[in-house]
């Protein structure tokens, strides 16, 4: 869940911008807030709490489980990064303003 997270921080801005998750295997749900009556907002262990879950995107990733986690594991592949490794330290601002 957490390495398809629906948020900027995971798929960036617009296609081909996605964000490559690493280092997340350890990561825990700490909270799950209500959204309407249409999504859910998980909270993470590592802090991340950003991108609605709707009820269709958490059925997409339940029915597509296995298929997803092939992907993520090829898109791990070819970028040569081992899925434990430590995310990069992120450069530049970050999207909302100071």
């Amino acid at each position: 869940m957490r390495v398809y997270s629906p948020s900027a921080e995971v798929q960036g801005h617009g296609p081909g911008q996605e964000i490559l998750q690493t280092g997340k295997r350890e990561i825990q749900l700490s909270a799950l807030d209500p959204v309407g009556n249409y999504a859910v907002q998980p909270r993470f262990s590592d802090g991340h709490d950003t991108g609605l879950f709707t009820w269709e995107y958490l059925y997409f990733l339940g029915s597509q489980q296995e298929r997803l986690w092939q992907e993520y594991a090829q898109r791990l592949q070819a970028a040569g990064v081992d899925r434990d490794a430590p995310m990069p330290e992120k450069s530049g601002p970050a999207c909302a303003s100071h």
